[in-house]
C-alpha cells in the first residue's frame, strides 16, 4: 500500500480543519471552532519530514491571508525544496460571505500554483475533485520516486 504525507497549511481561521474533515469525509460541516494547530515553528520541522505535498488553505475574504500565505508557502514548500506541484493553494470561501471568486492578485511565486476556489456550501463536489486530481498526482509522484529508488538498488 502507498502512503502520502499531505500538509494542510494555513492562517487561523481559514478553514483548514473543515476542508480536511469534509475531503476525508471524517465529518459533516458545523459550525466553525477553532482547532487548536501546531502554532509552535519550532514543531514544523517534524511536520513537515517526508511530507510529500502541501495544500495551503487560505480565507479569501481576509486580505491579509494573501500576504500571510506567502510565509507558508516559503516555510513549507520551498524550504523543503518541494516543486510547484506538490503544492494546492485553496482559496476557501466560508458559508455565507457571498465572496466573489473571481481572479485573486496573487504575488509571485505563488501566481504560478495551482489555485481552487472552495465553497462548501454552493459547490461541495468541485474541491473535491480538485483535490482528488492533485492527490493522484502526489500518488504519481510517490510511486515514480519509489521505482526509481528500486531500481537503483537492483542495479
Amino acid at each position: 500500500m502507498l502512503k502520502a504525507k499531505i500538509l494542510f497549511v494555513g492562517p487561523c481561521e481559514s478553514g483548514k480543519t473543515v476542508l480536511a474533515n469534509f475531503l476525508t469525509e471524517s465529518s459533516d460541516i458545523t459550525e466553525y471552532s477553532p482547532t487548536q494547530g501546531v502554532r509552535f515553528e519550532s514543531c514544523w520541522p517534524a511536520l513537515m519530514k517526508d511530507s510529500h505535498g502541501v495544500v495551503v488553505v487560505f480565507n479569501a475574504d481576509i486580505p491579509g491571508h494573501l500576504k500571510e500565505i506567502e510565509m507558508w508557502y516559503s516555510c513549507f514548500v520551498q524550504q523543503q525544496f518541494l516543486q510547484d506541484t506538490q503544492c494546492l493553494l485553496i482559496a476557501h470561501h466560508k458559508p455565507g460571505s457571498g465572496s466573489d471568486k473571481g481572479n485573486l492578485a496573487l504575488a509571485p511565486p505563488l501566481n504560478k500554483l495551482k489555485l481552487v476556489h472552495s465553497d462548501l456550501e454552493d459547490d461541495p463536489e468541485d474541491i473535491r475533485m480538485e483535490f482528488i486530481k492533485y492527490l493522484r498526482s502526489i500518488i504519481n509522484s510517490v510511486s515514480e520516486s519509489r521505482d526509481r529508488e528500486e531500481m537503483s538498488i537492483i542495479t
